[in-house]
């Protein structure tokens, strides 16, 4: 995990400066903390999957190719990441499921994927007619 935690960050820092952008620039485009972001790139933290959607656009990665290479999604199965999206967008998937989920089936990723929003759905519904 060391080893991939330092790779992930070098990759990050060299396409960062090919760009060129300072880690104050990409923080502001991110909305990641600076420190955070050179913490990663010196392999001192690991992005959680919704920091690598943040620096996915600023950095010109595609999320799937983020999630790649930081061991979320493999190869085969990056082109789940669409349905990523579309969950994320009503609420994040936790680093360890996306991990667990990168070892499936894009079939059975994208089931899952599709139930987490049913019961997301349903909580939010069920939480509003609580407050009424």
């Amino acid at each position: 995990m060391e080893e991939a935690r330092a790779n992930l960050g070098r990759i990050l820092k060299q396409q960062r400066v090919s760009l060129p952008l300072t880690l104050r620039d990409l923080s502001s485009m991110s909305g990641v903390s600076a420190s955070h972001l050179g913490r990663i790139e010196r392999g001192e933290r690991f992005p959680s999957g919704s920091v690598l959607r943040k620096l996915a656009g600023p950095l010109g990665f595609e999320e799937d190719e983020l999630f790649t290479l930081a061991g979320y999604l493999s190869p085969q199965q990056a082109g789940v990441a669409e349905s990523r999206v579309e969950y994320g967008s009503r609420g994040d998937l936790d680093p360890y499921v996306a991990r667990v989920l990168a070892q499936e089936p894009v079939d059975v990723q994208r089931a899952v994927i599709g139930i987490l929003s049913i019961l997301n759905s349903i909580a939010k519904t069920a939480g509003k007619g609580k407050k009424s």
